[in-house]
């Protein structure tokens, strides 16, 4: 089943005789349950992919499809949402709530909507990142790999179609890096999660089972790892 297709996906900055093509027709497509890591060097386009699938900013030209949904047809507000339910975010620095407790940070995407959490599921994905006895702490009570374990299970809580994890052992030491790698994989395969890695760090990429390649906003290489 596929989760996310891209159709020649072009993004543009500037005007007149002083535009960039951050990226310069993507063709993209993942399923349900792939591991799939997204590499190239400090401006190849990444970042702007990445905001791209996270409904954060709109593709120039080009077709963007999340789980059924033409993203180019949400307005800001309709985005938001289908970002919050959706697509699961994980970034280099946690943006954890600091006043909140790790339960709480976890739960905000649901309780945004209102929503009461799977008790069962919830407590599976505490267990499976090995947080469940942190709960009540708040974010500046854990180490650099507890809180960024917290922010998994936050992108995790709603099940999202996507998972998209941006450099998420960038600010890592080697010990938590590999520890946080070793939760992405558990979370794929003992979830089912789709996710999509975006990194540079190439060591990082080889945890995944497909490693696509980016340079100047193409995509240039795409290899099946497993």
């Amino acid at each position: 089943m596929e989760i996310l297709k891209c159709e020649g996906v072009r993004k543009i900055y500037g005007g007149g005789g002083n535009q960039t093509a951050a990226l310069n027709g993507i063709d993209l497509s993942v399923s349900k349950g792939e591991f799939v890591a997204i590499v190239g060097a400090s401006g190849s386009g990444k970042s702007t992919l990445l905001h791209i699938l996270g409904s954060v900013d709109k593709p120039t030209e080009g077709k963007v499809m999340i789980d059924g949904t033409d993203l180019s047809n949400l307005n800001q507000t309709q985005a938001a949402i289908f970002r919050r339910r959706k697509v699961g975010l994980v970034y280099q620095f946690y943006n954890l709530i600091p006043t909140l407790t790790v339960e709480k940070n976890i739960l905000m995407p649901l309780a945004l909507d209102r929503k009461k959490p799977n008790q069962e599921y919830f407590e599976k994905i505490v267990g499976s990142l090995g947080i469940a006895d942190k709960l009540g702490a708040l974010p500046s009570q854990l180490s650099g790999g507890q809180q960024q374990r917290a922010a998994i299970a936050r992108a995790l809580i709603y099940r999202p179609a996507l998972l998209l994890a941006d450099e998420p052992t960038g600010n890592l030491d080697q010990k938590n890096s590999k520890e946080i790698m070793d939760m992405l994989k558990l979370s794929n395969r003992n979830l089912e999660q789709t996710i999509l890695l975006i990194t540079h760090d190439e060591k990082a990429a080889l945890e995944a089972d497909r490693m696509i390649t980016i340079e100047d906003g193409r995509i240039v290489g795409d290899e099946r790892r497993r």
